[in-house]
């Protein structure tokens, strides 16, 4: 099959009822920025029809809008199953305009009826107190990407796309947001799109040429440079260039129609031969003015064509008559009699141009993911526990044992499962998952990669050295309905904060607000290679401050776990693989731990999220003299080791040692859905003894979580305080007095009863942690009584706890 040329593409009448459509749907948008009365110019415009204040963005919205209509035609021509992701930042007037000429917005919002009320009602809407924001939110049907921070929507498109076959996602990149770091990096997901079993991303880079004050670089350069950058990236792209309608809609219509020909071409070769070699996906770079069809100059500026017309072209339409005119000249520019009936619906010749049902892009069910998604078929975390026959007495890295239950995870959910990270995949212990299935792959392999390297281009573990892409990917992958994880190095997830921030609150407005959104898997992060355990890298890779980050944003979809040791990760993780609607995160680190809990135990601890642990404990349920705490696997085991010491000196001092799973627990629950009551906080922590709380990140995240409890000032919170270098791990934790000499001090000098008894225990932890510091700095390595110390076992500890 050939595709027409331009200069056939569209017969006569096609492409009138096209144009006509494109003019109702700019005429949507510019009414949307402009009116709050007289939605249909039924009468003169007057200054009262007009918004108070006038918000929006309007340079963008006729390339998109003449995009989607192009899209809707080859949609409905071949039967196509396709999303549109709107790239640039304010796009949403272009978005909203089709799903209301689509009737999906009216299906869902019935206030906003097809008539003149519903239209009215649907300017009143747009960029106003309460209702409707300028991106593309949750609340708009069809969307999966926001576009609140640039940067992120071919990631999101390429995650949207794997594992979903029949599956095309075009996605409108601004030139604007073409700049950032994350877009220009995600272009290279094309090295990872298997046209066997995964859809197609079908790019339309839109050059208007203008930012908000400045021009854009990709449209200012020369046009073979231009293109070379893209055939460099792994592209093959097509100018659609030109700024009179009538011969840009048969250049549109011809190129779109050639590329989907293209996609479907790759796709069957791949498909017939089994062959998936990594082809030339095609993308268009259109070249259309900024603010197409809007006001070419307003008081002698150049609109048109400029930066001018990236918010609002005309301002002060209430106060100067001069604009005021303008404003009505460009809507009736439009023709909206002709467009509309006269109850204000589009005209029937109108209303069969789009497709129908599930193929209208703002009713596609893949862009409401939750529709789609399946549970996982999990295996029972259970069957990969670590047996323990004594508290403390064994060492294995969490994360290698979480990795053989991911590794089962992914054999059983073939298609609907993958697990992301960074070049880091083997390094964080998870390399087990490499038996289920290796690294997706699809430039250049090499002879000596069968050596190790674990690549193929069936592989579904994905690797990349960008978190903005893997997490674009994930987060494109869970809005179409499927499951995933990330993990990813504790110095460097802070990359992907804002894109947390920007997740956070899409889920927390679906789930709260948006009740037609379907629950979707949720957005689990592994977070290793810890602060604690910067052996070689150094200070700049100690930094646990992502789980701040976390914690501003709603409890009501937040999770932040510190599974003490292997077992108890497995329990985490199973927890939240299951999970829908939330942020997980996961605090474990790589490297070798004690495990303390049987499985039966531990499933019982983090079921709870905090708890006593009584084999560590002396106290024997009766009042204790302090309360040590931990939260983390590192601090855990110095916590223990400073415990130990205090048993052995102090045989008659009663502890109580408390385990923190959940962070959230520490919130009252009247802040948190899953906070502990007042009475059950005291019941652990007393009202009026010491608490001495060892916490993996800063220190005043623990009191942020507890200043309300009425013991909140007997708790002394231990944590990283911005102290380090090249250190072996007890050294660090000296230099932020997390360690377990330090800790037995403090408790010295909080428990009244030990002022005096303790002050030779005292000096000689104190000998201990110069005598640590000096070991570290002659031997590279802690001493070996640290490095293999373990829970000194007692006959009341057995084999159950």
């Amino acid at each position: 099959m050939t595709a027409p040329s331009s200069e056939e593409a569209l017969k006569v009448d096609e492409l009138r009822k096209m144009d006509a459509y494109w003019r109702a749907c700019n005429y949507l948008c510019a009414g949307m920025i402009y009116l709050r009365d007289n939605p249909l110019l039924r009468q003169p415009l007057r200054p009262e029809h007009f918004k108070n204040r006038l918000l929006g963005h309007w340079g963008s919205d006729p390339g998109q809008t003449f995009v989607w209509v192009h899209l809707n035609r080859v949609i409905k021509k071949y039967g196509l199953d396709m999303i549109y992701i709107s790239g640039p930042g304010h796009g949403a007037p272009a978005v909203i305009s089709n799903c209301y000429l689509e009737g999906t917005y009216s299906e869902i919002y019935s206030d906003k009826s097809q008539d003149e009320a519903g239209m009215l009602k649907l300017f009143r809407a747009f960029s106003f107190p309460g209702q409707l924001g300028s991106h593309c939110t949750p609340e708009v049907p069809g969307s999966i990407h926001e576009g609140g921070e640039l940067g992120y929507s071919i990631s999101h498109a390429f995650g949207a796309a794997f594992d979903n076959p029949d599956l095309i996602v075009s996605v409108v990149v601004g030139d604007g947001e073409a700049e950032t770091g994350p877009l220009a990096t995600s272009w290279h997901s094309n090295k990872f799109l298997n046209p066997i079993r995964d859809g197609a991303v079908f790019p339309i880079l839109h050059l208007n040429g203008y930012k908000i004050a400045n021009p854009t670089l990709l449209a200012r350069i020369e046009p073979q440079e231009l293109e070379d950058l893209f055939k460099g990236y792994g592209w093959k792209p097509h100018f659609v260039e030109g700024d009179d309608p009538q011969p840009m809609h048969q250049k549109m219509a011809a190129t779109v129609e050639a590329c989907v020909q293209e996609i479907r071409a790759i796709q069957a070769e791949a498909r017939s031969t089994g062959k998936p070699d990594r082809p030339r996906w095609p993308m268009i770079i259109l070249r259309s003015p900024k603010g197409w069809t809007g006001p070419k100059e307003v008081d002698g500026h150049k609109v048109e064509n400029f930066w001018r017309a990236h918010q609002v072209p005309v301002l002060d339409v209430q106060s100067n008559p001069g604009h005021l005119r303008i404003v009505e000249q460009w809507l009736r520019s439009y023709r909206p009699d002709e467009l509309f009936d006269p109850q204000g619906a589009l005209i029937p010749e109108l209303r069969d141009l789009p497709p129908t049902g599930d193929r209208r892009m703002s009713a596609n069910p893949h862009a409401n993911g939750g529709k789609l998604r399946r549970s996982l078929d999990l295996p029972n975390f259970c069957d990969y526990a670590v047996p323990v026959d004594s508290p403390g007495a064994k060492k294995i890295s969490p994360t290698e044992t979480m990795g053989k239950f991911l590794r089962d995870v992914m054999r059983r959910n073939m298609t609907i499962f993958r697990v992301f990270g960074p070049d880091e995949t083997a390094s964080n212990r998870l390399q087990d998952i490499y038996e289920a299935s290796w690294k997706t792959w699809l430039a250049a392999i090499k002879p000596e990669d069968a050596d190790g390297t674990d690549i193929a281009p069936d592989g579904r573990v994905m690797e990349m050295l960008s978190e903005h892409t893997l997490e674009g990917w994930l987060e494109g992958y869970l809005l179409t309905g499927r499951h995933g994880l990330l993990s990813t190095y504790e110095a460097f997830v802070h990359v992907i904060d804002s894109m947390y921030n920007q997740h956070a609150k899409w889920l927390e407005k679906a789930k709260a607000e948006v009740d037609w959104r379907a629950p979707i898997a949720s957005l689990n992060l592994l977070i290793t290679s810890l602060v604690w355990r910067q052996d070689h890298n150094g200070f700049t890779h100690e930094d646990p401050g992502f789980l701040d980050i976390v914690s501003n944003k709603s409890a009501e979809i937040t999770r932040i776990y510190l599974p003490p040791d292997a077992n108890c990760l497995l329990s985490v993780a199973g927890h939240c693989l299951a999970s829908k609607d939330y942020v997980n995160v996961i605090v474990a680190d790589k490297q070798p731990h004690l495990v303390y809990l049987d499985m039966d135990a531990a499933i019982i601890h983090c079921t709870k999220g905090i708890g006593i642990w009584e084999w560590a404990s002396t106290d024997a349920g009766a009042e204790p003299d302090v309360v040590m705490a931990s939260a983390g696997d590192i601090l855990t085991a110095e916590a223990l080791a400073a415990v130990a010491i205090l048993r052995q000196s102090f045989p008659d001092l009663k502890i109580r040692f408390v385990n923190v799973v959940d962070l959230y627990r520490l919130q009252p629950e009247s802040e948190h859905p899953h906070g502990l009551s007042d009475r059950d906080f005291d019941s652990l922590f007393t009202k009026d003894k010491p608490v001495i709380f060892n916490f993996h990140g800063y220190p005043w995240l623990i009191h942020k979580f507890t200043y309300r409890r009425t013991n909140h000032g007997n708790i002394h919170v231990r944590g990283y305080k911005e102290k380090g270098n090249i250190n072996t791990p007890l050294e660090l934790a000296i230099r932020n007095q997390v360690d377990r000499f330090t800790l037995a001090i403090d408790v010295i000098d909080r428990v009244p009863k030990l002022q005096g008894p303790g002050a030779q225990l005292k000096e000689w932890l104190k000998g201990q942690i110069i005598e640590s510091i000096n070991y570290a700095y002659s031997e590279g390595l802690d001493k070996p009584e640290i490095r293999d110390w373990k829970w000194p076992s007692t006959p009341k500890d057995g084999g159950k706890h």
